[in-house]
């Protein structure tokens, strides 16, 4: 038989142990045969295997091709500056890896922050006696005892219980603590069973002695830590374009380079030749600046979401965040405040608002709301207060709220139990003893005689009974927590087990979780921006409902999914309850999260999940991105996710979507901006293969572009703010890709010929200025050659200052909308002296190859930079016209 389902003493027995405990002899051998009580490592990839994958994905071998071979080329033929390019290459490769070691790295930390969740030491019962011991020597036998406050280190079967009620938000997020006992139960579910208690969870009240019956990764802990461990990183949609991308761009840059070099000897041109040109035909294809520039557009993305209380802890989920389709958001501590708040009280058959300010309550149920409590003194935000059950804590503020009932002595209490579901305090009062009861209505309503109206008490008949019943479930279908309250004067000289009887029945108080009051125009800017938002939670079905329908989730009759229901499901069926309109998952476990985002993904969506506690976390890590609560989440939850709400404000998420499409939208208008650049520096090799002509543009004037003048300028449109109406947009798809035909059109087929066009044309204007004859090959350290290369150069870079203002839109204006923001600026500023310092200084002049140009030279270009302008703008309007 299962464990909850055997009375304490057999559970004693099925385990070999006694109230007594263990003996140390017994203890010691068990601890050698079940391991240590704590969470165990899956073994992972070394990290020295982690860094060295940064060096040796497709994009970094070819890079340390084209590297190698232009130290090759260096030593084979001095004095090109093939050297100057190979160390420019390898920096490009170390500045990649270290970025992505970085991110692996943080992912070892999660598995950390559940271990700090569990108690350190505990008191267990050994040979008879009470021992403190750490937590990593408990054993499946143990005895321990527990009191309020005290965390829950293994899963445990109460054999004795005091008034216990039990935190579970950690493992199942529900808002409010439960009732334990030590009564068997058929209950199948763990979680929710009586009688049982889970590592992670917390008593807020009573005492208990437990049998411990499963440590380390064998208990629902474990499970949870064993489901973060095994579920793998998942890549974001920007982890795979840009990986995509870069294949796509190496295989072609590699094909390329062989395939011109063949040409080359083909055509004549020699070995070392061809083999120069193929290398710049790698590196012309090969944006080197490409990820970097990518990797620091996420960060300037991720500063802005930091000022907008989102904090991003994976520089790849900035993007990803603006791609989400889906949120899955858990209920407690996200949606709600994760705390219990008095929302409504029922009173001779009025309902009395609680939340209007100062209200007027009878006196029985302010005292039964102040008195009938178990709180303790302790400090919170470094006061002293009364602390303990949320619920209670709840009343008392209601009770204070309505000038709380004067202090009564206690002289007896009869505590909650499960069986009872009812607390009761005795008070000696100036009138004689009273006894004060709350609890379930179904509880009190049996032992109840009259009920108190507002013209004094009345017997209480079946008609009344059912309007009280009544009056609990139209609470109840708004979400709330139903107490009811009771009152009854005791005679001197009371038999104990006599009190609760012939009760007054004083009324009903509900109390819920609220929402947070900036969810509802949240989940609104949700909804117009295609963002489909899901309610992912472990609380009753009927809460989540309400809570659903308050913040504006669900507007009518919405689809509930519990755990049941769900554990009961192929994944064709749920594959298609996805498909809901408005659709609640209640009591759901982790691993059940887990398999609705897994399903979700499956079915092309990119899902954002959020959640605070320990049951989120193995769905966080699974996710596209991760959303932990920085104020109410467990550590657990923050090491697992990939952005943080700074405020733990629902809100803050859509705010931090609009800066994600934002990036997205500027990682766009900088590759456009950096692959226009590749045609005007294939093209002079292509001439110069095909036409017999000095080669127009060196290896090392490409990467002076590369890296150099066009680097500054992209990060200007990487930090671009969000279009206006970027959240009135439907999300892009999961199959959507950075570059799309639209792109590679635009930067191919329209702006990268007329750069090429105009570089071709001022190289040939030099030429043709210093007498240079058709056929004739000038030397490398010719002036005219040098100049020729330098103009080639310099057109190059004056179409991409003006390629910098068209990138900053897709279509509508030529030069886009509103001010440039201060990089844009700044990167035009650094292209102008870059320029000038390689055409007018003798470092500038050695290292490339350049040499001085006449003022003519420059104006000879203007015309093509505004040709560049005016087609690029006639484009724009004539796509702007088509839409």
């Amino acid at each position: 038989m299962k464990i909850q389902a055997l009375s304490p003493a057999q559970a004693l027995v099925s385990l070999k142990s006694s109230e007594d405990g263990l003996a140390e002899a017994e203890a010691a051998r068990r601890l050698e045969f079940f391991q240590p009580n704590r969470i165990q490592h899956v073994q992972r990839v070394p990290w020295w295997r982690r860094l060295l994958a940064g060096f040796t994905h497709f994009l970094a071998i070819v890079l340390w091709l084209a590297a190698l071979l232009a130290f090759f080329a260096e030593w084979s033929d001095p004095g090109k500056g093939m050297a100057t390019l190979g160390v420019a290459i390898i920096c490009v490769i170390l500045i990649n890896a270290s970025f992505s070691y970085w991110q692996e790295h943080r992912a070892e930390r999660s598995i950390l922050a559940l271990e700090r969740l569990m108690p350190d030491t505990v008191r267990v019962m050994r040979d008879g006696r009470l021992r403190k011991l750490k937590r990593a020597e408990l054993v499946p036998g143990d005895v321990l005892l527990l009191s309020a406050g005290d965390d829950v280190p293994a899963d445990c079967r109460v054999i004795e219980a005091f008034d216990v009620r039990v935190n579970t938000a950690t493992l199942t997020g529900e808002s409010y603590p439960v009732a334990r006992d030590a009564v068997p139960t058929d209950t199948s579910d763990l979680i929710h069973c009586r009688n049982i208690l889970l590592a992670g969870t917390s008593l807020a009240s009573g005492e208990a002695r437990a049998l411990v019956y499963a440590t380390g990764m064998r208990t629902e802990f474990g499970h949870i830590a064993q489901l973060m461990q095994t579920g793998g990183e998942v890549e974001s949609p920007l982890q795979l374009q840009i990986n995509r991308l870069s294949r796509l761009i190496a295989m072609l840059a590699v094909l390329l380079g062989v395939l011109f070099f063949g040409l080359g000897q083909w055509v004549g041109l020699g070995f070392w030749n061809s083999f120069l040109f193929g290398i710049g035909i790698i590196v012309a294809n090969v944006p080197e600046g490409l990820l970097p520039t990518v990797t620091l557009a996420l960060a300037i993305g991720a500063q802005r979401m930091a000022a907008r209380q989102a904090l991003i802890r994976n520089l790849p989920s900035v993007e990803t965040l603006g791609s989400a389709t889906v949120i899955c958001t858990d209920k407690t501590g996200t949606l709600t405040q994760n705390r219990m708040e008095a929302r409504l009280a029922v009173y001779a058959g009025t309902d009395i608002d609680l939340t209007a300010g100062q209200v007027a309550l009878p006196a029985t149920l302010v005292a039964v709301a102040a008195l009938c409590q178990t709180l303790q003194p302790g400090e919170v935000d470094g006061q002293q207060t009364l602390v303990g059950d949320p619920l209670e804590e709840a009343l008392l503020r209601m009770a204070e709220n309505a000038g709380a009932a004067q202090a009564i002595p206690r002289v007896d209490e009869l505590p909650f139990s499960a069986e009872r579901r009812m607390l009761s305090t005795l008070h000696r009062s100036e009138q004689g003893l009273v006894l004060y009861s709350k609890g379930a209505l179904e509880a009190l309503l049996p032992i109840a005689t009259r009920v108190q109206t507002a013209l004094g008490e009345s017997p209480l008949d079946e008609t009344q009974r059912n309007q009280w019943r009544n009056a609990e479930h139209r609470l109840a279908d708004r979400g709330l927590r139903v107490l009811a309250f009771a009152f009854r004067p005791v005679a001197e000289g009371y038999e104990r087990d006599q009190l609760e009887r012939e009760m007054v029945l004083i009324g009903l108080v509900g109390l819920e979780d609220p929402p947070r009051p900036e969810v509802p125009s949240a989940v609104r800017r949700c909804r117009a921006a295609g963002i489909r938002v899901l309610m992912v939670t472990g609380d009753h079905p009927r809460t989540g409902v309400a809570v659903a329908r308050e913040i504006g989730l669900a507007e009518g009759q919405p689809t509930v999914i519990t755990g049941t229901m769900l554990a009961a499901m192929s994944h064709s069926q749920l594959s298609l309850a996805l498909e809901a309109r408005e659709l609640i998952f209640a009591r759901v476990n982790p691993e059940q999260k887990l398999l609705i985002v897994k399903e979700l993904q499956a079915k092309g969506e990119t899902v954002a999940v959020t959640g605070d506690g320990v049951n989120d976390a193995p769905a966080l890590r699974q996710g596209d991105i991760g959303i932990a609560m920085g104020l109410s989440g467990s550590d657990a939850a923050r090491e697992a996710s990939d952005m943080v709400l700074l405020d733990d404000n629902f809100a803050s998420i859509v705010a931090a979507v609009e800066e994600g499409r934002a990036v997205f939208q500027n990682i766009r208008r900088f590759m456009t901006y950096i692959l226009t650049s590749n045609v005007p520096e294939i093209v002079p090799y292509l001439a110069f293969v095909l036409f017999r002509i000095p080669l127009p543009l060196t290896v090392v004037q490409i990467l002076a572009v590369d890296l150099g003048t066009d680097m500054l300028p992209a990060l200007g449109l990487g930090a671009e703010r969000p279009d206006a109406e970027i959240m009135q947009r439907p999300p892009p798809a999961r199959h959507e890709r950075l570059l799309d035909r639209r792109l590679l059109a635009r930067a191919y087929l329209v702006l990268g010929p007329m750069e090429a066009a105009a570089a071709l044309a001022a190289f040939f204007y030099v030429l043709d200025a210093g007498g240079w004859q058709y056929g004739v090959l000038l030397p490398a350290d010719a002036p005219l050659y040098q100049a020729a290369t330098t103009a080639c150069l310099s057109a190059i870079v004056v179409m991409q200052m003006v390629n910098l203002f068209l990138c900053r839109s897709e279509r509508g204006r030529a030069f886009g909308s509103g001010w440039p923001n201060g990089l844009i600026w700044a990167g035009l500023a650094f292209e102008v002296v870059l320029i000038l310092l390689i055409d007018y200084t003798q470092l500038g002049n050695w290292l490339f190859g350049t040499e001085p140009l006449s003022a003519r030279v420059w104006l000879f270009m203007l015309p093509f930079a505004l040709g560049m302008v005016l087609l690029e703008g006639l484009r724009k309007v004539a796509v702007a016209r088509r839409r």
